[in-house]
């Protein structure tokens, strides 16, 4: 059995609070310390059990064997300075979905071999406290970015907690894992929002999208209630990427509706069967 150790989660929200859950659920934690800055979410936190108490980042640190950052990640920089300033050899980790600001920001810090920068590629559309589900990265990959900066018992750690929780380890660089994730989650969010936005424009008094609603459109639209808070800084953060890819998205766009306006059907059936080989990918 593993000892156990006292794990400090900056940002007990959806992904912070599904982390504590886990590690609260595999007997990891001698003691599940949180941190956050929204009085309301840190109650929840105590009263859902995601971590036995709350204190501030300079309370938390100094009993901390593992720091994990779960904040959005306009903030992450900034809190990761200050923690790599506080540290001795604790391990610290971000969970963010940008990752190339992220690490410039401590490039050159001298505690910057005890930071593993780490995504997790789990979510929801749901946000906060009460958002927290168990198990939740069971079979999903967990990316790790410049991992080779990270000191090997760092990274050794974290790998055997990722393995712990049923994630499959993927190492790369930031920049390319944040043009991947551009295509991946960013523009499926942008997509989602955008259609969110249509829907409610064109169908103002709502009724009819509640009466008429299919699983294929709940589907397609509910990223559109994900988190501001959360997104906003995302897209700022990997505004280049994302640009690159919402370019080409608005391409195949435009594609799809000079077929209907010119009824090309033939191209129109040709996009659709081009589409279909995503099942590569996607089962």
């Amino acid at each position: 059995m593993k000892a156990k150790k006292n794990i400090v989660i900056v940002g007990v929200g959806l992904i912070g609070g599904s982390f504590a859950l886990r590690c609260r659920s595999l007997g990891w934690a001698q003691t599940l310390i949180g941190v956050d800055n929204n009085p309301h979410h840190a109650q929840q936190a105590i009263e859902l059990g995601l971590v036995d108490t709350m204190a501030t980042l300079e309370e938390a640190i100094p009993k901390a064997d593992l720091i994990v950052l779960a904040i959005p990640v306009n903030a992450v920089p900034t809190v990761l300075q200050s923690v790599l300033d506080a540290i001795e050899d604790q391990v610290v980790m971000d969970m963010g979905s940008t990752k190339s600001q992220i690490i410039s920001a401590v490039e050159h810090h001298p505690k910057r071999g005890r930071f593993l920068a780490s995504h997790p590629m789990w979510g929801t559309e749901y946000s906060g406290p009460s958002a927290a589900v168990d198990n939740a990265f069971q079979g999903k990959a967990v990316i790790f970015c410049d991992a080779e900066k990270t000191d090997a018992d760092a990274r050794a750690h974290a790998a055997s907690l990722f393995s712990d929780l049923g994630m499959r380890i993927i190492e790369m660089g930031a920049v390319e894992h944040d043009l991947h994730a551009a295509y991946v989650s960013h523009i499926s969010h942008i997509t989602s929002f955008a259609l969110a936005n249509t829907v409610l424009e064109k169908e103002k008094e709502g009724e009819a999208i509640f009466e008429m609603a299919s699983a294929g459109f709940e589907s397609t639209v509910r990223l559109a209630k994900s988190s501001p808070a959360m997104w906003t800084p995302i897209l700022m953060q990997n505004k280049e990427n994302v640009l690159d890819v919402l370019n080409e998205h608005i391409s195949q766009l435009r594609k799809f509706k000079s077929c209907l306006e010119k009824e090309n059907w033939e191209y129109l059936n040709e996009l659709i069967v081009n589409a279909n080989q995503i099942k590569r990918i996607i089962h």
